[in-house]
């Protein structure tokens, strides 16, 4: 049973949570802070419920959508369900059960409206992605704005509306992961080609779509600026922009169009580094102000 609990956790590979777990975070803190909201205990489990099921759910119809091609890949055969660690049958079950437990954990944000009807097309949109590789080359920016919406639902889930700051939390998120993927989708760039999938190094080869990975990252050094000046956070925040554009940076000086050797590194460690030393900074720069 333990060994079947770890396929799943690395089928859904739960690690990768960090990238967008922390945005939601930090946005319902940010929500919390506003005079007139009251925290709820419930807001906050359905929070981290939510995330992770949702997040659970579109992860494993990722690998039932892509098992076939991942079995023709050399670098993805080793996963679960090509490997046949999992079977196709127990993974869809696993992705409709996720499913549901998504949509009925925004019953814990009730009486408010907005989390319980956005709930369904925004898992349809979740479950979209595994299909955008087929017809676009901008697939990286539909997997970002799908992680895009975390920040904003969280927002949504405590205040029951729409705003500016989490809406440029979303501005943060959408270049960032656009832009890492975009890294990352260089080590299957000859791949996808000669497999007729659409990703922006197979179509226009891996040194520009470093160069378009590192004009979406100045974006979201300058979508971070704004966020800090918009939502009226202090020195504590903005120490922290200055460092993490600088972490985005040494991402594009790690990995170079004929050395790919160094792309997991700049992938998972760099960005989690970023996620979560965001929340950090942003929570206590707010506690900081709070207390003073």
């Amino acid at each position: 049973m333990l060994q079947n609990v770890r396929n799943f956790l690395e089928l859904i590979r739960f690690s990768h949570t960090v990238f967008a777990l922390p945005f939601a975070s930090l946005a319902a803190v940010l929500a919390w802070t506003q005079p007139d909201t009251v925290f709820r205990y419930r807001d906050l489990v359905g929070i981290l419920l939510c995330m992770v099921f949702a997040r659970s759910a579109a992860m494993a119809f990722n690998r039932l959508v892509d098992r076939d091609v991942d079995a023709r890949n050399p670098r993805t055969a080793v996963r679960h369900i090509p490997a046949g660690q999992l079977s196709v049958k127990t993974v869809t079950f696993f992705t409709v059960v996720c499913s549901v437990a998504f949509v009925a954990s925004t019953l814990l944000f009730l009486p408010k409206q907005l989390p319980v009807l956005l709930s369904v097309p925004v898992l349809a949109f979740l479950l979209g992605y595994s299909y955008a590789k087929r017809w676009t080359s901008l697939c990286h920016y539909w997997l970002s704005a799908a992680l895009m919406m975390s920040p904003i639902a969280a927002w949504i889930a405590v205040r029951d509306e729409f705003a500016m700051v989490p809406a440029l939390l979303a501005g943060v998120i959408f270049f960032w992961v656009g832009g890492f993927d975009i890294i990352y989708a260089c080590l299957d760039a000859d791949f996808d080609k000669e497999e007729k999938l659409h990703s922006i190094p197979s179509k226009f080869g891996i040194a520009a779509a470093l160069r378009i990975a590192f004009m979406s990252h100045l974006l979201t050094i300058a979508t971070l600026f704004v966020l800090w000046s918009m939502a009226d956070l202090g020195t504590v925040f903005l120490g922290g922009v200055v460092v993490l554009s600088l972490l985005l940076l040494y991402q594009h000086w790690l990995v170079r169009p004929n050395d790919l050797k160094r792309v997991n590194i700049a992938f998972f460690n760099v960005n989690a580094v970023v996620s979560f030393g965001l929340l950090i900074v942003g929570c206590i720069d707010i506690w900081m102000r709070r207390s003073s």
